[in-house]
């Protein structure tokens, strides 16, 4: 399972780091922060064994996929064009995107800009919504933590989590998992403003039980290779990101999408009525579905589920 080819591919400029198998049509799967391709672990064979052909991407800035240093060079418009990119490469000429975290948020910005290629689109953990300055900085949390706000300035968030790679993922990954007790990660709203990111969430010493030393071992050779400062620069894209994209400031997705999340992910917590407000973007939208007891790391928590909903998604559309 750790031993996959992965191949080097140009896209949009830059290079990116990429693991493929099998054979029919291409289906792209984006993983987010703090993770990298091997989220995709438990998905990748069981989806080319059903006749598609997968690609899982280092994303920009993570593992040994290119790292561009500027901030801007982060903006969802080139997280997007990567993606799409990343077909041509391959020689297709259109493709099926699924995302999780940030790259289910690069997913859906994907299906609208390429909407031309990209012919399916299914989401995880995050409910489509547009970003603005308020998404960074909410509204009656002035003197709250709020980690988006964090990340802002450059080298903070980096120098606290690059300290103790090896704590500092346990942290986030347990954290954001349904292993940790409900409201461990909205609650860093509690802390003070100046608190740092670790600090705001339970300290944790072990591995989560998805997570096998093994695992652990490739995420943290990930890390140490990247760093943190590409995966953050993600963040301090946010705030501009509806200016980088004004012509979606309407538009719809009209090819087939589908969204699944744990139903014990406090991200969903960001909206409190997203399961009225998320399908309102959505001509097509074949499901939404919650897996129990899977916390943010949906395909890693409970990989069966998860992969049995993408499956049930991908032969819908072919």
């Amino acid at each position: 399972m750790h031993s996959r080819t992965i191949q080097r591919l140009p896209t949009n400029g830059i290079e990116l780091n990429t693991v493929i198998e099998g054979s029919g049509p291409l289906v792209i799967l984006l993983h987010g922060w703090p993770q990298c391709w091997y989220l995709w672990r438990h998905q990748i064979d069981p989806l080319a064994a059903a006749g598609f052909r997968v690609a899982v991407p280092d994303q920009r800035g993570f593992g040994g996929s290119s790292r561009p240093p500027a901030v801007s060079d982060y903006n969802i418009r080139a997280l997007a064009a990567d993606v799409d990119g990343l077909a041509s490469a391959l020689g297709h000429e259109d493709y099926i995107v699924v995302g999780q975290d940030w790259g289910c948020v690069v997913a859906w910005y994907t299906a609208l800009l390429h909407a031309g290629r990209c012919r399916a689109v299914m989401g995880l953990s995050v409910p489509f919504w547009r970003m603005s300055r308020d998404t960074v900085d909410p509204p009656g949390l002035e003197n709250n933590f709020w980690y988006m706000r964090y990340m802002q300035d450059e080298g903070v968030v980096e120098a606290e989590l690059e300290r103790d790679l090896e704590r500092s993922l346990k942290v986030l990954y347990y954290g954001l998992s349904a292993e940790s007790p409900p409201g461990s990660w909205i609650n860093q709203t509690s802390f003070p403003r100046d608190s740092g990111l670790l600090d705001a969430l339970p300290a944790r010493e072990t591995l989560p039980a998805w997570v096998t030393p093994e695992d652990f071992e490739v995420y943290l050779a990930s890390y140490r290779e990247s760093g943190f400062r590409g995966p953050c620069n993600w963040y301090r894209n946010i705030a501009t990101s509806a200016d980088a994209v004004p012509e979606l400031a309407e538009a719809r997705f009209r090819q087939p999408a589908a969204f699944a999340a744990g139903a014990e992910d406090d991200v969903l917590l960001y909206d409190p009525e997203w399961r009225e407000n998320f399908p309102r973007d959505f001509d097509d939208l074949r499901f939404i579905e919650l897996i129990e007891g899977a916390g943010h790391w949906v395909q890693a928590e409970k990989p069966e589920e998860t992969t049995a909903l993408i499956l049930r998604f991908l032969q819908q559309i072919d």
